[in-house]
Formats: structure tokens, C-alpha cells, sequence
């Protein structure tokens, strides 16, 4: 009886040493940034320019403004990357979307792409807002004539947001309906909703959107389930447009720069135009 008794109670040292050890580093398995500075913005993107966002909590963080290369439209986007890399792997779709007459703000959170600070889900919401004050302070961008484009995590980020301060439009790349949901997913031996700091409840709080959205996603997203794109679709306040990119894993090439991508947006800035004009 002894020996079962110390069996159970390594047990027990070892399964809360393995919850403690997640509960302290799970944000380094949630955020993954690409730390080093992209450099200057027209180096990457002819004729784009650095800018400097100052958050609620006083940090100042870099991003770059992309000018429309195409016929202007007065349309802005406002790009929420997700919990990897950093703006430089973002160029392509901001090139795409400037050709369509597009300005492009790429955000980078604190953490990455050489800004400093740490991640976590209250500080990328100051984030968000300080890319998004640069835009109508300092840019003169229209607020209904903003688009918030959220990528994976971003897709979090944006939605918040967009409760709070509504946009012209919202597409979401990859959404998920919780952060939760999704992690059990891949640690599902985990209790993870019990573990989490951070919930990134994207699900409830589309709901509360009511301005027309576009949903995109891959229809193989092992990262991702795609049911859970569907229930943001479902769930959306707002009138919404369904992409499915066929074929397409999470960080294939498809669903960060491709045409349906571009065109997603592009169709949403059409709407936003019908609205507005």
C-alpha cells in the first residue's frame, strides 16, 4: 500500500511540475516572433515608408505604410499579422493589394520585428489601436473606409477591435473561434481553458460586428480546424462572405498572398465603396 501511495504522489509531483511549466511558458508557445528588425520599408517595398505607432502604455513601435501603386481608392487596410515572423513576410500581400489601389498599414506587435515589448493578448489589443489611430490621425483615413484584415491570431486582434471601434469592413484569414479550441486541438492531454492566459475569443465577439465581413480559409488548415473558420463565418454580425481556399494548409503560400486572397479584400472594398459613396 505504501509503494502505491509514493507511485501516486510522484504522479501527482510530476503531472503539477508539467502544469506548472505550461502555465509559465505558454506564452512562448503562443507567440513565436521573428524578433530581428525587417530594415527600412522602401528596401522591401519601392516607395513604402517607415512609421512610428505610440500605444496607450507608452511603447513605440515601427511598421510600414504602404502607398497605393494602383488608382487610389481612399481605402485603407490595416493588417493584423499572426503570432509568427514578422512584416517583411507580409510584403507580397501588401504589394498585391496596393496594385489594387489599396493603402496597406503592416503592423508588427511588440516583440517582433525588432519592436520591443512583450506579447500578450491585452498589449496586442493597445497595439492594434495605436496602428489604427496612425491611420485616422496622422494618414486622414476615413474610418468607414477602413478594412482590418486579420491573419490566424490577428484574426483576434481585429475582431476586438472592431467591437469597440467599428470598421468600413473586417476579412479574417484563418480565424479561429477561441484560442482554447484551438489548442486542445494540438494538446488535447492538457486542460487547456483551464491553463490559458490568454483567450482570444473571436467566436463571441463576431457576433457583436455587425459591418460586412469576408471569411477566408484553407480547406486543408491542419493548424487551424476549418470547422472553426465556418462557426466565425456563422456567427458573424454582419452580412458575410465565405472564401475556401481548396487545397490550402495554414501558411501556404495560397492563403498569405493569393489571388483569392486579393480578391476577398478586394470584393470587400467594393462593398465598402457601394456604402460610402
Amino acid at each position: 500500500m505504501a509503494a502505491v501511495v509514493r507511485v501516486a504522489v510522484i504522479v501527482l509531483l510530476v503531472l503539477a511540475l508539467l502544469l506548472g511549466a505550461v502555465w509559465a511558458l505558454q506564452r512562448r508557445l503562443i507567440y513565436l516572433p521573428d524578433r530581428a528588425s525587417p530594415g527600412p520599408a522602401g528596401r522591401t517595398l519601392p516607395g513604402a515608408r517607415d512609421v512610428e505607432l505610440t500605444t496607450s502604455d507608452g511603447l513605440r513601435l515601427t511598421a510600414w505604410l504602404v502607398p497605393p501603386t494602383g488608382p487610389d481608392r481612399d481605402i485603407a487596410v490595416l493588417y493584423a499579422p499572426g503570432n509568427g515572423g514578422n512584416r517583411a513576410g507580409r510584403a507580397p500581400l501588401a504589394a498585391a493589394l496596393a496594385a489594387q489601389g489599396l493603402t496597406v498599414l503592416l503592423l508588427d506587435y511588440r516583440g517582433y520585428g525588432g519592436n520591443p515589448g512583450s506579447p500578450d493578448e491585452e498589449k496586442l489589443a493597445r497595439d492594434a489601436r495605436a496602428a489604427r489611430a496612425h491611420l485616422v490621425t496622422v494618414e486622414g483615413a476615413d474610418p468607414q473606409r477602413l478594412i482590418y484584415f486579420g491573419e490566424s491570431l490577428g484574426c483576434a486582434v481585429a475582431t476586438e477591435m472592431a467591437v469597440e471601434l467599428p470598421p468600413g469592413g473586417l476579412l479574417l484569414r484563418s480565424p479561429f473561434t477561441d484560442l482554447a479550441a484551438t489548442a486542445a486541438e494540438h494538446y488535447p492531454f492538457l486542460p487547456v481553458r483551464l491553463l490559458l492566459r490568454d483567450r482570444f475569443p473571436v467566436a463571441e465577439q463576431i457576433a457583436q460586428v455587425s459591418v460586412p465581413t469576408a471569411v477566408v480559409y484553407g480547406s486543408r488548415d491542419t493548424v487551424v480546424p476549418t470547422r472553426q473558420s465556418e462557426l466565425v463565418a456563422a456567427r458573424a454580425g454582419g452580412t458575410v462572405e465565405v472564401t475556401v481556399v481548396a487545397g490550402a494548409d495554414h501558411n501556404d503560400p495560397d492563403l498569405f498572398d493569393g489571388p483569392q486572397v486579393v480578391a476577398a479584400v478586394t470584393r470587400l472594398a467594393d462593398r465598402i465603396d457601394h456604402a460610402t459613396r
